[in-house]
This record gives C-alpha cells, sequence and structure tokens, in this order.
C-alpha cells in the first residue's frame, strides 16, 4: 500500500508470474503524485556523492543498503528504461536530475501495468488473523501479505497521512517522534531583519550539530530557506546553528582598503546594509573602523543564533523520525513484531539530506525488499 517512489520500485521488481496476485493502494487518483512535484517537477533522482554519512539514523543500517543497491545500480535500472538522468549542480553537489518527473512516472505505469491498482483509496485501518485484513474508504481486501510505503506527514497536500506510523504502532512498533525535514526556518525578533532581505540567494556554510553545510541560504518572508538550510534542517533539533556569510574570504583583508564596508565586504549590498543596521553599524571607509566595530563585523564568519522553528510539515519535503529501524529485518523490511509485514520509505527511521539522497535510498529499499518477496 502507497504508491511514493517505494511503492512503484518495489511493484516494479516483483516476479512479473505473480502479478495477479499484488495489488497497489494508493491514496490520490493518480499514481506517483509526489515524484511528480519533486525536484522542481524534474525528479532529483540520485547523487554521484551518496554515502551511509548523508543520512539521518542508523548509519550500519544506511551503508548496508546503499552496499546492496548503489547509485550506479539505480543509474542502470534506469537507463534500462530508457531514462538518462543528468548532473545538474546548480543547487546541490552531485545531484542527478531527469529530464521530467513524469518520465519516472510513465516508467512505472508500464512497468506495473499487470498489477491491480485501487486508486483513489485511502486505508482506514489494518487487522490479522491468520491473514490481513486492509480496511480502506471503499472496500476491504485480503492480503497474505502487506507493505506499507506510504511515506510520512509531509505533503499532505498529497494525502500524506499518518497510517504507517498507526499501522506499526498498532503491531507495537516504536515510533520515535516525527518531526518535518528539509524545511526553512523561522526566525527570534533578533534576526527580523532576514526578513527584509526576501527573495536574496546567497552562499554560506552552515554548522549544525557537528556537521558544516555548504551551499545557497535563500532569505524568506517568513525567515530564511535555501538548499544548505533545508540539509541544516534535518540535524536541527533545538539551540544554536552558526552561519559563515564570507564562506572563504578573509576578512581582514576585505577590510583593509579604504571603501566602504558595504562595497569591499564583497556580499549583496542589500544583505551587508541590513546586517551593519542589525549590529547598529554606519556603512563607513573601511580605514575609519575602529578595532571594537571589526570585532562586531566578525560576527559574520561566525554568525551564531537559535532559529525560532521551521515552516512546518507544509513546506517540509520530507518527515524525520519514524519506525525503529532495530524491530525490522535489515535484509528484507520485514516486520520482526508481525510476520507478512514490511515497512519501507519515509516511516523509517531513516531519512536523508537534500539532493537526491532520499529517493536513492528509498528505491535501494524497495529492491532489496522486493527480492525477499520474490523469494
Amino acid at each position: 500500500m502507497g504508491a511514493g517512489a517505494s511503492g512503484l520500485m518495489l511493484a516494479s521488481n516483483l516476479d512479473k508470474r505473480k502479478y495477479k496476485n499484488i495489488c497497489l493502494i494508493e491514496t490520490n487518483s493518480k499514481i506517483g503524485q509526489k515524484i511528480k512535484v519533486s525536484g522542481g517537477a524534474k525528479c532529483n533522482i540520485t547523487n554521484e556523492f551518496v554515502t551511509f554519512k548523508n543520512y539521518l539514523g542508523d548509519k550500519d543500517f544506511a551503508k548496508f543498503i546503499l552496499d546492496n543497491f548503489s547509485k550506479d545500480d539505480l543509474l542502470k535500472f534506469l537507463n534500462k528504461q530508457k531514462i538518462y538522468p543528468k548532473l545538474k549542480e546548480n543547487l546541490v553537489k552531485g545531484a542527478y536530475f531527469c529530464d521530467s518527473s513524469q518520465d519516472v512516472i510513465d516508467m512505472f505505469l508500464l512497468l506495473t501495468t499487470h498489477i491491480k491498482k485501487f486508486l483513489d483509496t485511502k486505508v482506514l485501518d489494518i487487522s490479522y488473523s491468520d491473514f490481513f485484513t486492509i480496511f480502506t474508504n471503499k472496500e476491504q481486501i485480503k492480503a497474505k501479505k502487506v507493505v506499507v510505503a506510504s511515506g510520512g506527514l509531509s505533503f499532505s497536500t498529497l494525502g500524506a497521512s499518518s497510517i504507517a506510523f498507526d499501522i506499526a504502532k498498532k503491531f507495537n512498533h516504536t515510533v520515535s517522534r516525527v518531526e518535518p525535514a528539509l524545511v526553512g526556518f523561522t526566525v527570534q525578533k533578533e534576526q527580523f531583519w532576514f526578513k527584509e532581505l526576501s527573495g536574496l540567494s546567497m552562499p554560506v556554510n552552515i554548522f549544525v550539530e557537528d556537521k558544516k553545510i555548504v551551499g545557497n541560504l535563500l532569505f524568506a518572508h517568513k525567515g530564511f530557506s535555501g538548499p544548505a538550510v533545508l540539509t541544516a534542517s534535518l540535524y536541527w533539533t533545538k539551540g544554536k546553528i552558526k552561519i559563515d556569510f564570507l564562506t572563504n574570504n578573509n576578512l581582514e583583508k576585505l577590510l583593509s582598503g579604504n571603501k566602504n564596508i558595504s562595497t569591499a565586504l564583497l556580499l549583496p549590498k542589500r544583505f551587508t546594509q541590513e546586517f551593519l543596521k542589525s549590529i547598529e553599524l554606519e556603512d563607513k571607509a573601511c580605514s575609519k573602523l575602529t578595532l571594537q566595530e571589526i570585532e562586531k563585523l566578525k560576527i559574520l564568519k561566525n554568525y551564531s543564533f537559535a532559529p525560532a522553528g521551521n515552516f512546518g510539515f507544509t513546506k517540509a519535503e520530507v518527515t524525520k523520525g519514524g519506525i525503529d529501524t532495530n524491530e525490522i529485518n535489515h535484509s528484507s523490511f520485514e516486520s520482526l513484531k508481525q510476520k507478512d509485514l514490511y515497512f519501507i520509505g519515509e516511516c523509517l527511521d531513516l531519512t536523508g539530506e537534500l539532493g537526491g539522497f532520499n529517493f536513492q535510498i528509498i528505491f535501494a529499499q524497495a529492491f532489496l525488499c522486493s527480492l525477499a518477496l520474490n523469494k
């Protein structure tokens, strides 16, 4: 049940001789709706530099999954289906994008032609007694095996719900706190000057927990977003983050001339002017700066503050947290609490950074699960 990337990939890799015994339950009236909107409708499907280090969760588990279905394996699978993703690194280093998300959806439609699909069908509950009974808003469906691939709480407009977590809890699984991830941050009163820069994008280094994230920051009406910020949100729980606005530039060297600060810093003038207002410093010739004022400007290399929160599930690309991966079989994704029940995808407590990492690991999980089911 569930037809995100994982549910469709799983269906496409199941033994064709068993098609008559397989069904796919999808909340939406069409399959692959989250695929459709991914990567600006271009589907950022994997990353050249993917490793287990790009994931929040059990890194040994992530390594096992990727070792068994790599980036090269995924690209080979796609090429076989006449889909040829290309490196497009303008947003995230190493990211592969397809020509169109619809190409991926069409591929799955072709691969799952013979599978019975229950579209526009919402799962309400599930029970087990010798076999599973799936209760939907339309009918009851009996099944010997059930794979839950229904995602997390992100994109509720596309039918996302808590059903995966509800089912997991019903069968005594541990579900850790779920939170929005790959999402922008809101700001405290001290950073309200960010809002005056809405629409401005600039390269930064962000430091959160033990991670250094390199990429663009986008100032927004509610706070700040952009590729580097979205990845930072995966690792942030509470407390402070640090931003280096000058990236590879040396502040003392930039201030050594007689230009005005807003010109000398080689940053967007609009940003510099708002920043200077926030620290109550006049935009004047660098030669006239006092040692105390230079110390104030050093904040640009280490701007430390605590976000107020984030933009929430409606703006989040993924959900972090979820079903404890210690309670599923790492080779087959079968529940260790309930025989013949499987969980794959975003509902698991294993989440990737921005840039194709989530599609990669979800495709890999579905591939491994399909191998187990085919046996």
